[in-house]
This record gives C-alpha cells, sequence and structure tokens, in this order.
C-alpha cells in the first residue's frame, strides 16, 4: 500500500515536470510567438479606430503599417475617399509574445478603415459663369453642357466648343474656345476662332485685298462667327456626390432663360406704355418695381434709370449672320428750319412715300436679341419718297400764373351759373381773391386795351409777339393804357369784383387764334 503511493507522487512528479518542459518548448520554438529581452515596452497592441488589428515588436512600423493599408483602401477607386484613422496604440515589456504578420495587421486596418470611411469624394469639374456655379461629374459633361448653350442659337450646326488651358491664369483652368467645323472640312484641320470673330475679320479682309465689290451671289450667308458673352473657367475638384447635379438638370439651368435685373434708360419721346411694350412688362408691374414711379401715370424724365426684369439665361451665347432680305423702306425726313416761326409751328410741304429694297446685313445678335446691324450691299429697287416738313426754331414766350395765392373757383368749360347773367360755359379760369391783389402780366407783350368791357367789368387785353392774346377781367383798378408794353410779371392791375361777378376774384383768359383755350397747361 505504501509503494503504490510512493508510485503516484512519482508519476505525478514526472507528469508535472514534463507538462511544464513541453509548454516552455512551445513557448520558445511555435510559429508566432517570440522571446524578449528586458528593454523596457517591447510589445505593443494596436488599436485603429476602436477595433484590435494586431501586435508588434517595433513601435516605429506601425505608421508604415498604416500608410499600407490607407494605400490599398485607396487603390480601388479613382475618387478620393476620406477615412477617419483614430490609432492607439498600448505597449508593455514581456519575455516572450505572438507577433501578428504585416499582412494580418493590414488586412485588419484596412477593414478598419473601410467602416470609418466618409462619402467617396469624386474627381469632378466646377464650371462658374459670373455668379453661376455649376458642379458635373467629367469633362465630358462640361463640354456636353457648353454644346448645348451653343446649339440652342446654332441652327447650322456649325460650331463646337472646344476647352483649353487659360494661359492668363496662374492655375490650370479651362476655359473655352469656339472651332468653325466647317472650316475644318474646308481645310482639313480644325480653325479656332478668338471670340467667334476670327471669320468676320477673316472674310472682311478678303473682300479689302480682292478691290472688287461683291454681287448679291458671292455673300456666304448664315452664321459667320458665335462666342460666349460671359467668360466661362473651368477647374477640376474632388467633390462628394451629392453636390454633383446632373447633366440634364445643368443643362436646363444654363439654357433656360433666367429673371436678370436690368436698367432702362428714359430717352425722349419715351412713355411708360411704350417702354411696357418695349420690355415686354406690364405697365402696373413696372410701377411696382420702381419706387420712383408713383403710378402709371407717373412723368417721365429723359435719362432717368427704370429697374427691369429681363428674362436671360446664365450663359448668353452672342453671334454674327450675314442674312439677305427685302424690305420696304422709309426716307430719313427732310427739315426746313423756319427762325421766324416758333418752335411749336410745323406745315408739311411734302408727304411720304415708302420705297422698295433688297439688303445684305450682317447682324449682331445677344441670344435671340438683335443688339446691332450693318448693311454690307444695297440695292434700291424703288426710291422712296422723303417727307418734308417746315419748323420753328424761335423759342416761344412762357406764360405764368397772373396772380401770386388765390383759390381756383371755376375752371374752364362747362359749370352751373354762379351768378345771373354769368355763362354756364366758363371760358377761362377763375382765381378767388381779395378785392385790391396786384395782377401781374402773365407774359410780355403789347396792351390792345384797357378799360370797361361789358360783362368783364374793368378789364385788361395784351398781344403777345407769338400771336396769342391774355385777358384779366373783373377789375378794381387798371393800371395800364392801350398801347403800352408790358413785361412778363409786371403790375398790370388790381383784383376786384366788377362786372357780372358772384364776388372778389380774377378771371384770367387765354386766346390763341382769336379762341378762348383753357389756360391751365400753358401756365409754368
Amino acid at each position: 500500500m505504501k509503494k503504490r503511493k510512493n508510485d503516484y507522487k512519482k508519476y505525478r512528479f514526472t507528469y508535472i515536470k514534463t507538462t511544464v518542459f513541453t509548454l516552455f518548448f512551445c513557448t520558445l520554438f511555435v510559429k508566432g510567438y517570440t522571446p524578449f529581452e528586458r528593454t523596457g515596452e517591447n510589445y505593443f497592441h494596436i488599436q485603429l479606430n476602436g477595433s484590435d488589428v494586431g501586435t508588434v515588436g517595433d513601435r516605429e512600423e506601425i505608421p508604415e503599417l498604416l500608410v499600407q493599408a490607407r494605400r490599398n483602401v485607396a487603390s480601388v477607386s479613382d475618387d478620393m475617399v476620406f477615412m477617419d484613422a483614430d490609432l492607439e496604440v498600448a505597449g508593455e515589456e514581456v519575455l516572450w509574445g505572438r507577433i501578428d504578420s504585416r499582412e494580418e495587421i493590414v488586412q485588419k486596418m484596412e477593414a478598419a478603415l473601410r467602416g470609418s470611411s466618409h462619402e467617396s469624394m469624386h474627381r469632378s469639374y466646377t464650371m462658374k459663369v459670373n455668379e453661376y456655379i455649376v458642379n458635373l461629374a467629367s469633362v465630358e459633361e462640361v463640354n456636353a453642357l457648353l454644346q448645348a448653350a451653343v446649339d440652342k442659337y446654332d441652327s447650322e450646326n456649325k460650331f463646337r466648343v472646344d476647352l483649353v488651358y487659360d494661359n492668363s491664369r496662374e492655375f490650370s483652368v479651362l476655359t473655352t474656345q469656339m472651332t468653325d467645323t466647317s472650316l475644318a472640312e474646308d481645310e482639313g484641320d480644325s480653325v479656332v476662332l478668338d471670340g467667334g470673330i476670327g471669320t468676320l475679320f477673316r472674310d472682311l479682309g478678303t473682300d479689302v485685298d480682292s478691290g472688287e465689290e461683291k454681287d448679291f451671289e458671292d455673300y456666304d450667308l448664315g452664321i459667320l462667327a458665335m462666342d460666349f458673352s460671359e467668360k466661362v473657367e473651368i477647374v477640376e475638384s474632388y467633390l462628394p456626390e451629392s453636390q454633383l447635379t446632373a447633366l440634364s438638370d445643368a443643362v436646363e439651368q444654363v439654357t433656360k432663360d433666367q429673371e436678370t435685373v436690368s436698367e432702362y434708360e428714359v430717352v425722349s419721346g419715351d412713355t411708360l406704355s411704350e417702354i411696357a411694350i418695349k420690355v415686354n412688362i406690364p405697365m402696373d408691374r413696372l410701377v411696382e418695381m420702381n419706387d420712383s414711379l408713383e403710378s402709371i401715370d407717373s412723368t417721365l424724365q429723359i435719362g432717368q434709370k427704370l429697374i427691369i426684369m429681363v428674362p436671360e439665361p446664365e450663359l448668353s451665347v452672342t453671334r454674327v449672320e450675314e442674312n439677305y432680305y427685302e424690305e420696304t423702306y422709309d426716307a430719313d425726313i427732310i427739315y426746313i428750319d423756319r427762325d421766324d416761326w416758333y418752335t411749336y409751328q410745323t406745315q408739311v410741304d411734302q408727304e411720304p412715300s415708302a420705297g422698295f429694297r433688297r439688303i445684305i446685313a450682317d447682324v449682331s445678335y445677344i441670344n435671340d436679341k438683335e443688339v446691332s446691324r450693318e448693311i454690307l450691299k444695297e440695292e434700291v429697287l424703288m426710291e422712296a419718297v422723303p417727307k418734308i416738313v417746315e419748323r420753328g426754331t424761335k423759342i416761344p414766350p412762357t406764360y405764368i400764373k397772373p396772380i401770386s395765392g388765390g383759390r381756383q373757383t371755376s375752371g374752364f368749360g362747362r359749370r352751373s351759373r354762379p351768378t345771373r347773367g354769368a355763362s354756364t360755359y366758363h371760358k377761362g379760369v377763375d382765381w378767388a381773391t381779395p378785392t385790391g391783389t396786384p395782377v401781374y402780366a402773365s407774359c410780355g407783350g403789347t396792351v390792345a386795351k384797357a378799360g370797361w368791357a361789358s360783362g368783364y367789368g374793368y378789364v385788361v387785353y395784351i398781344n403777345h409777339e407769338d400771336g396769342r392774346q391774355t385777358r384779366y377781367g373783373h377789375l378794381s383798378k387798371v393800371l395800364v393804357k392801350p398801347g403800352q408794353s408790358v413785361k412778363q410779371g409786371e403790375r398790370i392791375a388790381l383784383s376786384g369784383s366788377t362786372g357780372i361777378s358772384s364776388g372778389p376774384h380774377l378771371h384770367f383768359e387765354i386766346l390763341i387764334n382769336g379762341s378762348q383755350v383753357n389756360p391751365l397747361p400753358y401756365l409754368n
């Protein structure tokens, strides 16, 4: 019994010794485990974005592994990808430990980076036209967008948009040049037009060199030149997909007319109704847009600036077309100035008659709006007869209100009879004013009559150099005599209530060709 117990102890000791030896052997020689020297921290645990990605024995190789993982993630796409990289390293001192392979660590790092990747940043192109900016996925889409803007007005499909580097810019910026494809076919190579005007200058130069006048059949009708009105700039960029605009949407934005704020300058002869027709905006809408206009009846001043909304696309296209057309036309009016006539006096000596002609002209457009027209050749088939008008150049005299103050009590025209014997059709203007108020000459002239007249009471008649006459009635006192010359604003009488009158006032008339007219429109 005692021997069995001793044998058991012996076997147990041998088992323990064998086990310890085996574990020690595995620790030293099994793959993945490495012995270390005691030199401080020599075993490093790596965490990336909260995930364990492995262990290494050298801290300095960790950044290299992260760079390699980043490179591998980015290499699978042409787009730019932004990734979080929250790296944590915990070191300790050990005698031996398992070291992960570089490949295994890099793979785990790639998985951690992909799990924290932000939205991919796509290689894209940003196009800027004035304040308008649009982002497109490729340079081909940029080209297609610009070509769509040109094709809207290029009915002949002659012009192609080319993208070239802008040499005036320090950085890589693309801009546009226009190619006339019809010339490229003739010459076997692309012909790039600077600003769309090269063709026009080339053709003009040919005409000058030849020294021969072209016949109508010699002109190349159609579009001569095209270009963009605005400077177009394109730069390469990296943007998330959410900021890119679909090509179809971009084409609609760029080519569709947008309401753009502009100004209209009032010129001589303009009325609000005529301006509304010119700019295609209702009069009430013009009043709403302009604080300077109180109503549709507001008076306009030459040079006045009005705010208007003009429909224009974001990208405007200019073009020059050589056109043939036939038209009726009017000759310029011939004016004969008469220095002894006043400016309001005119006389037509010859009535006009329209002529007929055929024309070759270069017509310049911005989008669909004509901006200029140059006639290159004209053949008159029937001569126009001009209108001949005699007109005065002499500045006419002016008229002022003949009293200071006063309250208007009766205007020109029909009225209720104010007193017995008075007329129901008033041929002047009445201003109520106290008896004895000074009355002044409305305009300089010669006194034709000064004294008593039936109905008017005391009255003064003055003849003026423009053939008109003024009358001042119901006076209390006359201060001038017939034949006397008076100046504008000179005192001629005192107001009163003589003749057929309902109270103290001044009755004032202006006569043209012997007939009374409403005086108010003639008073300054």
